[in-house]
């Protein structure tokens, strides 16, 4: 018995020596897509054990999630209980859960009729009842990723109730996320009301300790952007010794990136940061098929344009990639941005670029 606990003590510091800690900054069906590749590398010790030592694994996996959604489901338990929006948070507990069956689909499931139930799902229920006990929005996240057995934590942007306000093109503010996404007017600038909020101490310790730090995929001003406002991230992403990569969205999105290139969402990103963020981008290299191009087109959005000579006037490595999978809408293949991405801390971290960085 004794050798027995010791070996597993043993398996276990070999593990906490061994793989990288990751942190995925974003929201939306962005974020929980990119951690359901990521999850494929958070092993258990005893998964450890059985791989090759040249084999990519994660020791600590976090997302941060924003919690500006003020439509839907999340919307409403926003306004009726006073309490943060949960989707996008629900969306990351399924993704890094390790039952892909019952639990997962309890948490996804939702309601079709029943009066002050219709439109609500489960899981959003689940959380909403986690908070009113605990009194503790990240506590109940916490208990829920318990629940689940997530292979990560996941802790929202900030535990403050905040609201995106819009600085459009034409001098309008507009105050909501869900009014910014219907307007139609471009976007200027971002900002958070109110302003000075203040992220979850957890959250900066890991972004400290992270060997890599990813923005996206998702929505630019709406999933990303709100991130990088609440007050001590920015600062904290940059001083991090990690690598730092934008995951680039594969198609320019109607009232928040039209006409906007890949380089475009970076401008915006550092902007909004006041300073200059990554060190890699990830971008699809993968053409949509004429049918996708022509169904995105009547909303007015296109593939975005990969303008790899002003990414790097940026200082910032492309790395192209095959990103896109087709399913009636354009959806990131999870699994090959996942190898990519785990793949690039140790390439930095030696001093070198990556060997498919720029390449077509």
């Amino acid at each position: 018995m004794e050798t027995r606990i010791a070996d597993l003590l043993s398996l276990e510091k070999a593990t906490r020596e061994r793989g990288l800690r990751v942190v995925a900054i974003g929201g939306g069906t962005g974020l929980s897509t990119l951690l359901k590749g990521l999850k494929r590398f958070a092993l258990a010790p005893a998964e450890v054990a059985a791989t090759r030592p040249d084999t990519p694994i994660i020791r600590d996996l976090c997302a941060v999630v924003t919690v500006s959604d003020d439509g839907g489901s999340s919307g409403r338990l926003r306004k009726e209980l006073n309490m943060l929006p949960p989707g996008d948070i629900r969306n990351c507990i399924v993704a890094l859960s390790e039952d892909e069956a019952l639990l997962s689909q309890l948490f996804r499931h939702r309601f079709e009729k029943g009066s002050g139930l219709e439109g609500h799902s489960f899981g959003n229920l689940f959380l909403a009842a986690l908070t009113d006990i605990t009194k503790d929005f990240s506590e109940a996240v916490r208990l829920s990723s318990e629940i689940l057995v997530t292979r990560g934590h996941i802790h929202p942007a900030t535990t403050s109730n905040i609201e995106l306000e819009a600085l459009m093109e034409d001098g309008t503010r507009v105050r909501g996320e869900t009014k910014i996404t219907a307007s139609k007017v471009r976007i200027q600038e971002l900002f958070l009301v109110p302003p000075n909020v203040n992220p979850l101490p957890q959250t900066l310790d890991a972004i400290a300790r992270a060997d890599i730090i990813s923005i996206g995929p998702g929505s630019l001003f709406t999933s990303l952007i709100p991130n990088l406002l609440v007050h001590g991230i920015a600062d904290a992403i940059v001083n991090s010794p990690a690598t730092k990569v934008y995951i680039c969205n594969l198609m320019t999105q109607a009232n928040e990136s039209l006409g906007l290139t890949a380089a475009d969402h970076i401008r915006a990103l550092d902007c909004h940061a006041h300073q200059q963020i990554f060190d890699y981008a990830l971008i699809n290299r993968t053409p949509v098929s004429l049918e996708l191009k022509a169904k995105y087109a009547l909303e007015g959005a296109c593939q975005i344009v990969a303008d790899l000579d002003a990414i790097e006037a940026l200082g910032v490595i492309p790395v192209l990639g095959d990103y896109l999978e087709e399913a009636g809408v354009a959806r990131h293949n999870t699994a090959h941005v996942a190898s990519d991405l785990v793949q690039l801390a140790p390439a930095a971290g030696a001093g070198r670029k990556n060997p498919s960085a720029g390449k077509p």
